[in-house]
């Protein structure tokens, strides 16, 4: 939804809702049996309040509804979207994994030796970095 929450209707928020609530279950449950069952009780459970026709009863079982999804919010959530918020960002996210700086020290040493520059100044880094570390001045 882009535009203002105040804009949307009753209908519009309660589908935003439901949704949240489904990709919550899916990021507790990993076995795909267990998450369809939980989203089944779900779905019965909004099926048994979509009857309901005053608007304080819409409003407070809406209210309810929101309250009970953060109170079991997920920590790490599954991101899964593009405008999901939190680790998600596109379809292509994390496609291209840069390997951390410790592949380096297991490169053979001909395959060093092709950057020596490189692996000089890195080795005179990592003694520094090191040195720095017992004096307590990375802390």
């Amino acid at each position: 939804m882009a535009f203002a929450p105040e804009l949307r209707t009753h209908a519009q928020k309660v589908c935003y809702l439901y949704k949240q609530a489904m990709r919550q279950i899916e990021s507790y449950y990993g076995q795909r049996n267990v998450v369809r069952y939980h989203q089944v009780i779900l779905r019965s459970r909004f099926d048994a309040n979509k009857c309901v026709s005053d608007p304080k009863d819409q409003r407070r079982l809406y209210w309810v509804g929101e309250h009970e999804l953060f109170l079991t919010k997920h920590p790490v959530p599954i991101a899964k979207f593009s405008k999901s918020i939190g680790l998600a960002g596109g379809v292509a996210y994390k496609r291209v994994v840069e390997p951390p700086d410790w592949v380096l020290d297991y490169w053979h040493p001909l395959e060093k030796a092709q950057y020596p520059e490189y692996f000089e100044t890195r080795e005179i880094r990592k003694c520094e970095y090191i040195a720095k570390w017992y004096k307590g001045e990375m802390m």
